[in-house]
């Protein structure tokens, strides 16, 4: 009798393990509701025999979602004291979006001390009412398009850190953190995009000044053709004006004779 209660209890014992292991026995789990009767039998000391069939019937039945809540964010980011910047941060879940969304957002100093509260959102923002942060944040997301992100105010050199983006949509609760880590700055630093957007505006106004000078020297030119023309028909009338002359006097001398 002895040797059959150990053994009962062995092989309790290694199915408490072995559903410990897969991560599905609790009493929330989605497959506990058609086996936990069964395994309930067990553990208060019914034959068992019953080890076999629920084993069975566990991996029959018994689904553990395996998928998380995934975050994306920039990672990095670098922003201009005084201006504001926007902290994205959009998700991917296995779940659809419902009224059970929520977004928790903090903020750890670049220097050290405690996490901070920056911004929550279920069903509605909610900003923070105190802090450094108060009247500083508001809500810039769509959950309905995965974005949960926010906007942050009024730059200051003590915002400098690390802020967090922790995304639950039950029963999709699990995943890791996304992070952004944010360096307020005095100026933007001369980048290659920067380079070449004044390299692309030099050009252009170089093209506009030629085109410029090009129509402005159509222009003189033509119109000292035109005067040289003026002047030329000037000339030839006159001319043709004394020969008429001469010939009047011409005639006017025969006639006197």
């Amino acid at each position: 009798m002895r040797d059959s209660d150990l053994s009962g209890g062995k092989l309790r014992r290694l199915l408490v393990l072995a559903l410990a292991l897969v991560g599905c026995w609790s009493p929330g789990s989605a497959g506990f509701g058609l086996w936990g009767h069964g395994w309930l039998s067990l553990m208060y000391g019914k034959s068992p025999a019953l080890v076999l069939p629920l084993l069975l019937s566990l991996q029959l039945t018994v689904h553990c979602p395996t998928e998380a809540v995934e975050i994306y964010t920039s990672g990095a980011l670098e922003a201009v004291n005084g201006t504001d910047v926007r902290l994205k941060c959009t998700f991917s879940s296995f779940a659809p979006v419902g009224d059970a969304l929520t977004v928790t957002w903090n903020f750890r100093p670049r220097d050290g001390g405690r996490e901070q509260f920056v911004f929550y959102y279920h069903m509605d923002p909610f900003r923070p009412m105190s802090g450094r942060f108060k009247d500083r944040v508001v809500w810039d997301g769509n959950p309905e398009r995965y974005d949960v992100s926010i906007l942050l105010w009024k730059l200051q050199f003590d915002d400098n850190g690390t802020y967090t983006c922790q995304v639950k949509n039950p029963p999709d609760v699990d995943g890791l953190v996304g992070t952004i880590r944010l360096s307020v700055v005095h100026t933007v630093p001369f980048s290659e995009i920067y380079f070449l957007a004044v390299a692309i505006g030099s050009a252009c106004a170089l093209m506009i000044i030629i085109v410029i000078v090009v129509v402005l020297f159509q222009h003189f030119r033509k119109k000292r053709w035109a005067d040289r023309a003026d002047k030329a028909e000037g000339t030839k009338s006159k001319e043709e004006e004394k020969l008429n002359q001469g010939t009047k006097v011409s005639v006017y001398v025969d006639d006197t004779d």
